[in-house]
């Protein structure tokens, strides 16, 4: 029996037989050389058959000069985000992104004072690199339900709230330009607009930071997240509009009309971008079965190029990646494996977070590198619009919004909206791939002035307003499946509400949508017998698996039941569940029974204006007139017996108290 040899003596064999090869190559390099060149120098011959020295270690730093500064980059950014979490105290008074912004200036100050350049946020990384892993962390685990139950809210804020900033910022700065003394006269009106369209940027990244932190309730976190989200659309689309304007130096009504061509054709291209890859990514995870490791790495490139694909055609690559997100996840969710599932999730997570992480420092880094242009008059009238036009948007914007909503917003929840208007990273990015202008500079300044005081002041003191005011805050709940069947019958219920009244509303049209993704899409994006699963089977899967991991997590030993009983008990379920859609007929206002007296709709009709009739008739008569006036109608009406249509009635009986005839109250004859 041979024993195997240790480690340590393979390893110096290993080693020898380098040595040794390399001496070897050393040596037949210099014998070829010697014959090839007999009448060569003798010290030339001697030098070229010296043996080489075998490098036993070397210093090549350039090789590895990038990725090690990336590696060192994102370990100092995960070491501050671990750090300020060991310390609770100062976590919860000072919010992360501030302290992150906070660790930038110190980095950038301290590579400017030993004069080394320090990275800067340029666009390229910020749109490419950084920005996408948050957006579709954002939108993979995008809360549908509250986002379409509010997203006519949400787009009325995110594009005619934009719209009023961008023009109203910019509008009142170009008066502020023409004040004597303010040394601004040399900025036109074009120039004012597009530094409007920069600043009305509402930013993600910082919203996300501190909504998260403070756990605001679902309804503020997604009217503001979901602004913040939708409003990149505008926000882009009114930027290159200005800066085309600015080159050509000309506006006329036909750019202004091809203005809002472009941002129809931006946003709902964005959109269609990110369902053709969302359906394409959906439909590749039907075959990949077999291959679970690289099921991840479909979620995350068919993302990735659905961003890319967007930005070639100068699309909403923010909207893109949005709506790949909401498009793949169900039906990826349903075709991949619960690891790859965590895979996707926690990955995303990780991802997400050292993004926003490094977006925060190099803003700070940036800040303390880039040119400055600082003019008091610019800047504070900047920070004064910002905080006016965003409370002017949000309160009448609600105004008119609370007439449609069933659910009103009150007076502390437009506070929050208009209070968590947090600027950010996309504002500083636009601001810095300006054309370099003598403008630029001082632009650039009053938007950096603008974050800081945004994330610093607004974001420092938003938790103690939302203690302050008492601001509902979002509850911790676990789901149960007693909760799922009654939200399902609520949504039946209403459907069938507005069916019957005509009314075609949410519920009506979301019933339409899932009956055409149960009979159609589910076939072609879902394998096997899970495309014909019921939806509460499906929760009821959902939270079986949690309860799974929670158990593993425990420690708790479970017997494991085999696979082969366990796939027949869902056979079993999707075979008997009771599908009440299925069963029973479902009714609508079209094909309502009549009942068997009324033959048609002109009776229903007549019996109204009777009725009607008699209430009004009977407000300037008696109650004898009541009677005489019926009797009349009832014998034109039905002439064979006039006086079975009447019957007694007292005076409680009668439509209005105020009409009630003086005298006897014993029996009045009226009609029915």
């Amino acid at each position: 029996m041979s024993v195997a040899p240790r480690p340590c003596l393979t390893g110096f064999v290993c080693v020898l037989l380098l040595v040794f090869v390399s001496a070897s190559r050393d040596v037949v390099s210099g014998n070829d050389n010697t014959l090839g060149t007999p009448n060569q120098d003798p010290d030339h011959k001697n030098h070229s058959t010296t043996r080489k020295v075998f490098p036993v270690l070397s210093f090549n730093y350039d090789v590895v000069k990038t990725p090690f500064k990336i590696s060192i980059w994102i370990l100092l950014a995960l070491l501050m985000k671990l750090g300020f979490h060991i310390i609770p105290r100062l976590s919860h008074i000072v919010p992360e992104s501030c302290l992150l912004i906070v660790v930038g200036l110190l980095i950038g100050g301290i590579l400017k004072a030993i004069n080394e350049k320090p990275p800067v946020l340029d666009k390229q990384l910020f749109f490419f690199y950084l920005l996408p892993p948050i957006i579709l962390d954002a939108g993979y685990f995008l809360p549908i339900r509250p986002f379409t139950e509010n997203l006519g809210t949400i787009l009325v804020f995110a594009v005619v709230g934009t719209l009023w900033n961008a023009f109203f910022i910019g509008g009142v700065m170009y008066g502020v330009c023409q004040i004597e003394g303010a040394q601004l006269s040399d900025v036109d009106l074009l120039s004012c607009l597009l530094f409007g369209s920069i600043i009305s940027a509402v930013d993600p990244v910082a919203v996300l930071a501190v909504f998260e932190e403070i756990h605001i309730n679902e309804l503020l976190h997604i009217l503001v997240f979901g602004e913040s989200l939708l409003n990149d659309a505008v926000t882009v689309v009114l930027y290159h509009l200005f800066e085309e304007f600015l080159h050509e130096g000309t506006v006329t009504a036909g750019d202004a009309v091809l203005g809002v061509v472009c941002f129809f054709v931006v946003s709902l291209g964005g959109i269609m971008v990110g369902a053709f890859y969302g359906i394409l990514g959906a439909f590749t995870s039907r075959f990949t079965s077999h291959t679970r490791v690289i099921e991840p790495l479909f979620v995350f490139l068919y993302s990735y190029m659905a961003y890319l694909s967007a930005e070639v055609f100068h699309l909403s690559g923010i909207m893109s990646l949005i709506a790949c997100g909401v498009m793949m996840r169900p039906y990826v969710e349903a075709n991949i494996s619960h690891k790859s599932y965590t895979t996707v999730k926690y990955f995303l997570k990780m991802w997400s977070s050292v993004s926003e992480t490094l977006i925060f420092i190099f803003l700070g880094v940036s800040t303390v590198e880039g040119p400055h242009s600082w003019n008091w008059t610019f800047v504070i009238f900047t920070i004064i619009l910002c905080l006016v036009s965003r409370v002017l948007g949000v309160t009448g914007l609600t105004y008119i919004i609370n007439k449609f909503r069933i659910v009103k917003l009150t007076k502390k929840d437009q506070f929050i909206v208009a209070y968590g208007g947090l600027r950010g990273a996309i504002a500083f990015s636009l601001g810095f791939v300006l054309t370099k202008s003598k403008m630029k500079d001082m632009f650039l300044t009053a938007i950096i002035t603008v974050i800081f005081f945004t994330v610093f002041v607004q974001g420092m003191t938003i938790r103690p307003l939302v203690e302050l005011l008492a601001v509902k805050k979002k509850k911790e709940s676990k789901e149960s499946i007693n909760e799922e069947i009654h939200t399902q019958f609520l949504d039946h219920l209403l459907t069938g509400i507005e069916d019957i009244c005509g009314h075609y509303g949410h519920h009506h049209w979301k019933d339409k949508l899932n009956r055409f993704n149960k009979s159609y899409v589910k076939k072609w994006l879902i394998v096997g017998d899970r495309s014909s699963e019921p939806q509460l089977i499906s929760f009821y899967n959902k939270m079986e698996m949690k309860q799974a991991m929670m158990l593993v997590e425990s420690g708790i030993s479970v017997t494991r039941a085999e696979c082969s009983r366990e796939e027949e008990i869902r056979k079993i379920l999707r075979a008997n569940l009771q599908k009440t859609r299925q069963r029973l007929r479902s009714y609508s206002r079209h094909d309502l029974m009549l009942d068997r007296f009324e033959d048609n709709m002109s009776e229903i009709r007549f019996r109204r204006q009777r009725v009607e009739m008699e209430r009004r008739v009977s407000c300037y008569t008696d109650c004898d007139s009541v009677c005489e006036f019926g009797n009349t109608f009832a014998f034109h009406q039905f002439p064979t017996k006039p006086t079975d249509k009447c019957a007694l009635f007292t005076d409680e009986s009668l439509p209005h108290s105020s009409c009630k005839p003086s005298g006897n109250t014993t029996c009045k004859k009226g009609l029915l």
